[in-house]
């Protein structure tokens, strides 16, 4: 056997165990204290590392772990993102997304250049100022169950175009030199890398994932093969293996089985993505604090206050309701995982100095913590700043008038929301269809219900000015379909005030949701997933009974899904 392989693997074992127990006790204190996760992990990587304890010193085999860990955890990004889903939202994810692109890489461009880094880092610093973190905010939009939410997909849009950018920002600084030769080349293989991946998606992956997803264990190691493979076949044509890993996860995002993989997947990319952000930590330095203070106090102001403010105002430029563009902006206050890879490449290349990167990773951790508490607290912020976010209802957009109403008609059902539930409230109450009047926040539902000749109203439930409109004196149902609490508490209470007797339905996702509204005068709430339950349950016994064949209700339930329209899809 060879004594110096056993030292090494010893070493690296060594090297694992410390950065594992290190960083889970850390872990445990940030959690018992309701914080993120990450700066755990990059506050155990600057404690063990060779500026402190100095546990670790050499950082080059776990390197190699931790760019495995960043792939894995791209790859679960990519998961997460069903193109389709996001066609409604395709024009202002597109345009206001790249705009948003452009406007921030100038700021921070110029801010670099402002305090005197050298071009090529100004070009950095812009991209990294320029991308959110898509594993940060599709992770909180998850816990908070609003990715399917307006402002939800439209983020999602948005940031699935900031990662392509960034793909091709990596590919294109990933060489010493920078040349007009290699950004037409990095352009043509990011392109054709794309297209074989959408090839492959739709010709080979199917049949594939169809005959391994009867084992587990062989859905599993299709999916990390899939990954490997993409990222292999990126580095062969000299991009990042973590360009390929997420491309990797594009192209599974659209089979029935990625929720699946990425449930088995989790385990391994939380594993190896932990060693990543150790190793950012490591690689921290403070000998030049005091030189980086200002310029990190300006970024943080930035990235937290008026990168919102211009997303906000894009936002609202395409159409969409305060409420909407203000959420949109007041998520993505962060920068992304994708500046953090982009950086740590810079550095190693020579094109950055330690302070910028420290900067940056500085940047990344104050920025990730704070949007935490962003999303955590968005609907106390957006209420204390209402009034004050009144400028962006009047800009050009929201003169074009989407409203429908047919003459000397009464209002006898009001109906919040007419996306997935509210579609199908529509279709089921379709005999008084000119008796229900639509109010909702996505412009694309309106223009589809106007079509229709539905009444209806662009407008957002918190607006009163959009609730003066309707005359509730008149109305005999009120009908939400928002899941917020809060939203619908303040709905239920402006309403009763102006009629006791109107009838009010609103939706929770929690029992605890629904007693609360019970408390505020609704008169019945709907529990999605219970009434799901419930209903399931009662088909299975007359399953059992043979009241009725399975089959029967497998071909009703068909022709219901094929007879359905779901607005806003």
């Amino acid at each position: 056997m060879d004594l110096s392989s056993l030292a090494f693997n010893t070493n690296i074992l060594f090297d694992i165990g410390i950065i594992l127990i290190i960083s889970t006790f850390l872990a445990y204190i940030l959690k018992i204290i309701k914080q993120p996760l990450i700066p755990a992990y990059i506050i155990a990587g600057v404690l063990i590392g060779p500026y402190f304890l100095k546990l670790i010193t050499n950082l080059e085999e776990i390197k190699i772990l931790a760019e495995l860990g960043i792939a894995f955890l791209l790859f679960m990004v990519g998961l997460e993102i069903d193109v389709k889903k996001l066609k409604d939202v395709g024009f202002i994810s597109f345009v206001g997304g790249s705009i948003e692109v452009v406007v921030l890489f100038s700021i921070g461009f110029f801010v670099a250049a402002l305090f005197g880094f050298i071009p090529i880092e100004a070009v950095y610093l812009g991209l990294v100022l320029a991308f959110s973190s898509t594993m940060v905010v599709v992770k909180l939009l998850s816990d908070n169950r609003e990715i399917g939410t307006l402002h939800g997909r439209i983020i999602l849009g948005m940031l699935l175009l900031q990662d392509i950018v960034a793909i091709l920002a990596l590919s294109i600084l990933s060489n010493e030199t920078i040349s007009f030769f290699i950004l037409v080349s990095s352009l043509v293989k990011g392109v054709g890398l794309f297209v074989l991946a959408l090839l492959i998606s739709k010709f080979i992956l199917p049949g594939l994932f169809k005959f391994s997803a009867k084992s587990q264990e062989l859905l599993f190691l299709s999916a990390v093969t899939v990954c490997f493979f993409f990222a292999l076949f990126a580095y062969s044509i000299g991009f990042s293996i973590v360009i390929g890993a997420f491309i990797a996860g594009l192209a599974l995002a659209s089979l029935p089985y990625n929720f699946d993989i990425a449930g088995q997947i989790r385990p391994l990319r939380d594993f190896f993505a932990t060693l990543f952000f150790v190793t950012l930590g490591m690689q921290l330095t403070f000998g030049s604090f005091n030189s980086i203070l200002v310029p990190l106090i300006i970024l943080v102001v930035i990235v937290l206050l008026f990168k919102p403010i211009i997303i906000m105002f894009f936002t609202s430029l395409f159409g969409y309701k305060k409420r909407t563009s203000f959420f949109t902006g007041l998520n993505m206050a962060q920068i992304s995982e994708f500046s953090l890879i982009l950086i740590a490449q810079g550095l190693l290349l020579g094109h950055v100095s330690q302070n910028l990167f420290s900067l940056t990773v500085l940047t990344a951790i104050i920025t990730m913590v704070t949007t935490s508490y962003f999303m955590q607290h968005g609907n106390k912020i957006y209420f204390s700043l209402d009034k004050r976010l009144g400028f962006l209802e009047y800009l050009p957009t929201h003169r074009e008038r989407l409203e429908y109403s047919s003459k000397d008609r009464k209002k006898d059902i009001v109906l919040f929301g007419c996306h997935r539930m509210g579609s199908m409230f529509l279709k089921h109450l379709k005999d008084f269809k000119k008796n229900i009047f639509i109010v909702d926040y996505d412009p694309e539902i309106i223009k589809s219900l106007i079509k229709e000749k539905i009444n209806c109203m662009y407008g957002d439930l918190l607006n009163e000015e959009v609730l003066s409109k309707i005359n509730f004196k008149n109305v005999k149902v009120v009908i939400s379909t928002i899941p917020d609490l809060e939203d619908s508490m303040f709905l239920v209470d402006y309403i009763k005030n102006i009629n006791k007797n109107v009838i009010i339905i609103t939706t929770a996702n929690y029992m605890e949701d629904a007693f609360e509204l019970y408390k505020h005068k609704s008169d019945y709430v709907i529990i999605p997933k219970i009434i799901s339950g419930d209903a399931v349950s009662t088909l299975l016994k007359d399953i059992i009974k043979h009241k009725v064949s399975i089959k029967k209700v497998r071909d009703n339930h068909i022709h219901h899904l094929l007879d359905t329209k779901i607005y806003g899809e």
